[in-house]
């Protein structure tokens, strides 16, 4: 006999706290905020949606294709192939294909019980797509029939969603030699009236061990027009690079390499090293050491074009060589190191650390670091905001661990606001309505006990969605 169906409901007070009195106070901080458009200024959903108003083909090439936290657990969980799941982005999977990739997520959706991927899947399908049914085999025909036909109407393009889901700024990823004709595209729609901005992500430039490093090199100078054949080219093909994004809307350039080392070079051995990469003759060890220098003048370029840096080091990435060869990169493979950030970093913060204007975000998905190094980092130096919980640890109990370990040393207003860091665009409210419980449920408790006064939790409460991450990612 098979299984009875079940309802899918969402509790009012979900992810509040469990004591009636604190719930209370929690009630009334997210309601101060419920409402409040939501600032994404770190994310991966292309550009050439909105730019297109796209309609999207199937419920798994929009909620399960691209989304790499769910893939990862479908394959560890249930021997499933990330073929069947359509990966890479951008393979073609026909209508019975599409189908039988939502089956697999519904069928093991018993098995994601207490993750933030069910959590995220459980808002999307009840307040997006109007699921009222939970997901099992038994439902995942029927579930998937209704996203479906939602898919095919006007109110489920990209920017209907967009302006559904109340984004005030969506930040995407872009390659430093990107042409940005989306984004461009956007700014000269006049009937298009949201803010798209892109992202500078010069990571593979910056790695000359990397390989196809020398013709991204080459690429990096055709794009901007430069001789690269010196590492004082390089440097200004960069330069050139950044004020091209800069124009087009960016506000920030993201970072992540193997660790958060900004140890400078003489600049006469820069210049010996870099020809020594451009030659294909470097080692690992002067390659990480030029990667390095690298990295420290980035930080230098961002303190003369105001462009924030955001920093995520320490993952192993593509951890799964023979996934990597079968599916490329970004599929779900990476897996989190250990880090140290207030030795990497000194360098870099010595010189710019104070400046004028210079912004820095570290990011880690190593929680040992908050209390003991970034914490207080952000406590000291004008330029630092911690990054909040993310990517492996962007789950409720990590979110409110977070708040405990970085609010007394760095307070609230030294941290980036949150970050949904997502490919999943159905998910961004629901990303971003966790994080609003999770720190009205923790904002409530100091009230409770009379840390602060309610008002002042409110205003925090506001300060979190709106003027903290405008501040820490300059959005105004």
């Amino acid at each position: 006999m098979s299984a009875p169906v079940q309802p899918l409901a969402l509790n009012p007070d979900r992810l509040l706290p469990a004591d009636p009195a604190t719930r209370a106070v929690a009630r009334e901080l997210l309601a101060e905020v419920a409402d409040t458009p939501i600032i994404s200024p770190h994310g991966h959903v292309p550009a050439e949606w909105l730019a297109q108003d796209v309609s999207f083909a199937d419920p798994t090439s929009l909620l399960l294709t691209p989304d790499h936290y769910t893939n990862r657990l479908l394959h560890s969980l249930g021997g499933v192939e990330l073929e069947q799941l359509g990966v890479p982005v951008g393979s073609e999977l026909s209508a019975q294909q599409s189908r039988a990739a939502f089956r697999l997520l519904c069928e093991h959706w018993h098995l994601l019980a207490g993750t933030p991927v069910q959590t995220w899947f459980t808002e999307v399908f009840h307040d997006v797509f109007g699921v009222r049914v939970r997901p099992s085999a038994a439902t995942a025909d029927a579930i998937y029939d209704q996203i479906d036909a939602a898919l095919h109407t006007p109110q489920f393009t990209a920017r209907a969603l967009y302006e559904r889901f109340n984004i005030a700024v969506l930040a995407t990823t872009d390659d430093p030699c990107s042409d940005l004709a989306a984004h461009r595209a956007l700014a000269a729609d006049s009937d298009w009236n949201g803010r798209v901005i892109p992202t500078f992500r010069p990571d593979a430039y910056l790695e000359p061990a990397r390989p196809g490093w020398r013709e991204l090199t080459k690429a990096l100078g055709r794009a901007a027009d430069q001789d690269v054949s010196t590492y004082a080219g390089h440097v200004e093909a960069m330069r050139r690079r950044r004020a091209f994004f800069k124009a087009c809307g960016a506000v920030s350039s993201d970072h992540s390499h193997a660790d958060a080392g900004t140890q400078r070079l003489e600049d006469a051995e820069a210049e010996v090293l870099y020809a020594r990469a451009l030659a294909g003759r470097i080692d690992s060890a002067d390659a990480a050491r030029l990667r390095r220098h690298m990295v420290n003048d980035q930080a230098r370029l961002a303190v003369d074009d105001g462009l924030v840096m955001t920093l995520h080091p320490a993952v192993y990435r593509n951890h799964d060589s023979g996934a990597f060869t079968r599916y490329g990169a970004d599929v779900g493979g990476d897996i989190p190191t250990a880090v140290e950030f207030t030795r990497a970093l000194q360098p870099l913060l010595d010189a710019y650390g104070n400046a004028d204007g210079f912004h820095l975000i570290p990011f880690t998905m190593d929680e040992t670091v908050y209390s003991r190094e970034l914490a207080p980092l952000a406590g000291w130096y004008r330029a630092v905001y911690v990054g909040v919980p993310w990517w492996f640890i962007d789950e409720p109990d990590a979110i409110i661990r977070f708040r405990e370990a970085t609010t007394g040393s760095a307070t609230f207003y030294k941290t980036s606001g949150f970050i949904d860091d997502t490919r999943a665009f159905c998910s961004i409210p629901a990303r971003h309505g966790i994080a609003r419980r999770c720190d009205a449920g923790f904002l409530a408790r100091l009230v409770v006990e009379h840390r602060l006064g309610l008002d002042e939790a409110a205003a925090v409460a506001r300060d979190l969605v709106d003027a903290i991450p405008r501040r820490a990612f300059k959005l105004d």
